[in-house]
């Protein structure tokens, strides 16, 4: 054993998950290693689906613009039965969500945000693996078996497992890992295609057997490059692999080590079930792979987290997985950062599995049934399930971080706490000449106090009174932890605001006071993850304060 190293935060695992709870934390000051088994990171576009609300989330965190570029959009898919066009799918959103549904390589979007978790300095340790790890009432400590064959001891204050389906983390804190694995086996092929298809749609082919179940599927899913999918199918007879599991742990899901696919295997399927004809050139890279769906007991223990395929493995319909790890990851990095920072509620870490257990729940039994019935079977409505597969239904009302549920707006409309901070347009500022979005506010912030006033007409008149109170309140509260800014109605009078030593902007087009049916003074208050702690109308210091006291330390 070589020297012990001290760390506020020791992250296993340097794919999207782990690389989002690093970047979280180093941009909120908090130090942390982050060591990853793999000597370099591996070139395969594995999962490729970028949801909004990942992007959303990459907006907040100041990356979005390097995946926006490095991405190409989805538009929808286009799906046959026995050479038969089906119903188009469009990826269609309201106007008001900015940004559509993406998709890019899995290695870019590490690429994208290790590069940002440089700009604080650090750096992904490769070739080093978790070997074992023991905590106590202080921190963790860990072994790590480096890439030159050491050994080294780190002690941490915290353990965050974002190491896979395979878990080390996860099989040393001995949580339990329930589900199931499905008998099929498939391949991927990373090829450039030669065919007449509309650009930014993905194709799904099947062929139906005498029973009418599907016995045969082809999956093409566009890549940033010309004419490049990526393309799945089921494993021929001769590419098979007997049900393993890497570690022995009996979780048969992921690529397996077996031999990939060849150019002429996926050019077979091509021909078998392409809707025109195609050929396939270029192969990147191929694999066969499983799939599992399982879900952990508990996504904590003390003070070791686990995060993402760690925590939930599931069939990869509608690109739920990668996103939602990296929700985890965002969740839990701004609490641990207040917690190390001293300005917790005890009770602040507790809610991450209380929070994100019941998503991973509903992801893993959703991609289930979507995987056996097809997204199409899905009884709700076509616009709530495309709200849903772009992850922005997801909320947290009942949690213990967002006190009692309101009545939202008007008429009880608009976002309730616990829902998300929807986005608007069209907020001026007193130099700035551009409208700004609602977002720009938001980016690079922890916690921030929207205050809202109305119109000389609207019940509270300007709204302005009271406001500095209010953020003197939760400047007090949080110890400076929350940001604060004014939002006055276009027909507020024109003085209205000008005392105020607060940002002030004014919602010329009205779109924040739709998006958030706000109807005189009301205080938003939202989370660093971007959901909103309280809704409060009118607001009153005491009331602010105490829905602040479920997350800060008095």
């Amino acid at each position: 054993m070589v020297s012990t190293d001290t760390v506020d935060v020791l992250i296993a695992g340097a794919g999207p998950v782990g690389l989002t709870a690093a970047v979280e934390l180093r941009r909120r000051g908090i130090g942390c290693r982050v060591v990853d088994r793999l000597p370099e990171r591996l070139p395969y576009a594995k999962a490729v689906g970028i949801q909004p609300r990942t992007l959303e989330i990459w907006d907040r965190m100041g990356l979005v613009r390097a995946a926006l570029e490095a991405a190409v959009p989805m538009l929808g898919q286009l799906t046959y039965v026995g050479g038969v066009e089906g119903p188009r799918i469009e990826l269609a959103l309201p106007p008001e969500v900015p940004y559509g549904f993406a998709a890019l390589p899995q290695y870019e979007t590490e690429r994208i945000l290790d590069e940002f978790l440089a700009r604080f300095g650090s750096r992904i340790e490769r070739g080093t693996e978790l070997v074992g790890f023991a905590q106590d009432a202080d921190g963790v400590t860990s072994r790590l078996a480096t890439a030159a064959g050491a050994q080294e001891e780190v002690r941490s204050r915290y353990l965050v497992g974002c190491d896979g389906a395979h878990s080390a983390v996860r099989k040393g804190l001995g949580l339990g890992f329930e589900g199931g694995a499905f008998p099929e086996e498939y391949m991927l092929g990373d090829v450039e295609l030669d065919w007449d298809m509309p650009h930014g749609y993905g194709v799904r082919a099947m062929h139906l057997g005498a029973d009418g179940a599907v016995d045969d599927v082809l999956v093409c899913i566009p890549l940033p490059g010309r004419g490049r999918y990526r393309i799945s199918s089921m494993v021929p007879p001769e590419l098979r692999t007997t049900a393993r599991a890497e570690g022995g742990d009996g979780v048969a899901h992921g690529l397996e080590g077996a031999s990939g696919p060849s150019l002429s295997h996926l050019q077979d399927v091509l021909d078998r079930l392409a809707p025109r004809p195609a050929t396939a050139s270029a192969l990147r890279w191929s694999s066969v792979f499983r799939i599992s769906h399982r879900i952990v007991d508990r996504y904590a223990d003390g003070r070791v987290f686990v995060a993402g395929d760690a925590a939930h493995i599931h069939p990869p319909t509608g690109a739920q997985g990668m996103n939602t790890g990296i929700q985890d990851a965002y969740n839990l990095a701004w609490k641990l950062a207040l917690a190390i920072q001293g300005g917790a509620r005890p009770e602040l870490l507790a809610s991450y599995d209380a929070e994100r257990r019941p998503v991973g729940v509903e992801v893993v039994g959703r991609t289930v049934r979507h995987a056996a019935e097809g997204v199409q079977a899905d009884p709700d409505d076509p616009g709530t399930v495309m709200l849903r597969e772009a992850q922005l239904l997801l909320g947290y009302r009942g949690s213990s971080l967002v006190g009692p549920p309101e009545e939202g707006g008007a008429d009880g409309e608009g976002p309730r706490a616990g829902d998300r901070a929807p986005d608007c347009g069209g907020l001026t500022g007193h130099i700035a000449a551009h409208p700004l979005r609602l977002y720009d506010l938001l980016r690079d912030r922890g916690h921030v106090l929207l205050l809202y006033g109305g119109g000389d007409g609207e019940p509270g008149g300007a709204g302005a009174d009271g406001f500095p109170a209010l953020a003197a309140t939760a400047r007090d509260v949080s110890l400076g932890r929350v940001a604060t800014c004014v939002v006055l109605a276009d027909a507020a009078p024109a003085g209205a605001g000008g005392a105020l030593t607060l940002p002030v902007y004014r919602d010329r087009r009205g779109e924040f006071a739709r998006q958030y049916a706000a109807r005189g003074r009301t205080a938003f208050l939202v989370r660093p993850d971007g959901y909103l702690s309280a809704r409060l109308q009118p607001p009153t210091a005491n009331e602010l304060a105490s829905r602040l006291a479920l997350v800060f330390q008095a």
